[in-house]
C-alpha cells in the first residue's frame, strides 16, 4: 500500500498564488507603442546615427516595461558616404500606436502624418507616461528632433546647410529640424508653428545650443511590431 504526503493547506494555496502571479508578468505587456524620451543619451544632435538613436529608443522602452516590441527613432538622414536618404516615415511600421496611456495617438502612418491625428501635450507623452513640458511652462522642452518635412520625409538641406545634426553625429554646429510636441508656438508660419513633427530648425547642435530654441534634445520613438 503506497502512502501519500498530504501538503498542508496553506503551502498549496501559496503554490497556487505563485504560480499564478508568474503567468500574470508572462503574459503582462504593455500597450505603449509610441513616446518622447524622457531624456537626451547626452550629446545633443549626436545619438550615435540612426542605430544609436533606436538603441535609446529600445532602452527606454525595456526599462518601462515595452521591451518585447521593436521600437525605432523618427528621425530622417541624408544622403552621404554612398548611403541613400532615409524618411523618419518609413522607418516606424504601420501603425496603430498607443501612449503610455493606452491612447491611441495615430491609426496609421497617412493618419499621423494628417492634421486628424491625436498628437499633442496632453498625449505626446514620454516613456513613463509623463506630459512633458512645453511653450509656457518654466522650461520649454518642446522642440523634439526629427530632421524631417510635414509629411515625415527627409527636410531636404541646401547647399551648405544641415537638417539632420550630420545625420545624428554632430555635437556642435550644424543644425536639425524639430517638431512642436504641443503644437504651439510663435513662427511667422502658422503651418509650421503646429507641425508636431517640422517647425524650424536649431541653432546648433550641442545641448547648450539645443535650449536655446526650446529643446532638451529629446526623440519621438515608436514601436514597429
Amino acid at each position: 500500500m503506497s502512502r501519500r504526503s498530504v501538503l498542508p493547506l496553506g503551502a498549496i494555496v501559496a503554490a497556487v498564488a505563485l504560480v499564478a502571479g508568474c503567468g500574470a508578468m508572462r503574459g503582462s505587456t504593455s500597450p505603449m507603442s509610441f513616446f518622447i524620451t524622457s531624456s537626451n543619451p547626452g550629446k545633443g544632435g549626436d545619438l550615435g546615427g540612426l542605430a544609436g538613436a533606436d538603441r535609446f529608443c529600445q532602452a527606454l522602452a525595456d526599462k518601462a516595461g515595452a521591451g518585447g516590441k521593436t521600437w525605432r527613432a523618427y528621425l530622417s538622414t541624408a544622403a552621404m558616404n554612398g548611403q541613400p536618404a532615409v524618411n523618419a516615415r518609413d522607418r516606424i511600421g504601420a501603425g496603430p500606436w498607443r501612449n503610455a496611456k493606452g491612447v491611441v495617438v495615430a491609426n496609421s502612418v497617412a493618419d499621423l502624418h494628417s492634421a486628424n491625428n491625436n498628437l499633442g501635450k496632453q498625449t505626446s507623452l514620454n516613456e513613463k507616461g509623463e506630459v512633458v513640458a512645453g511653450r509656457g511652462d518654466p522650461v520649454n522642452m518642446h522642440d523634439i528632433l526629427t530632421g524631417s518635412r510635414p509629411d515625415g520625409t527627409l527636410a531636404v538641406p541646401g547647399a551648405g546647410q544641415d537638417t539632420t545634426c550630420g545625420n545624428w553625429t554632430r555635437s556642435e554646429g550644424g543644425s536639425a529640424v524639430v517638431g512642436h510636441h504641443d503644437k504651439t508656438g510663435t513662427n511667422p508660419d502658422p503651418v509650421a508653428n503646429v507641425s508636431w513633427n517640422a517647425s524650424h530648425g536649431t541653432r546648433g547642435c550641442s545641448l547648450e545650443q539645443l535650449k536655446t530654441t526650446g529643446s532638451a534634445g529629446l526623440l519621438y520613438c515608436f514601436a514597429v511590431n
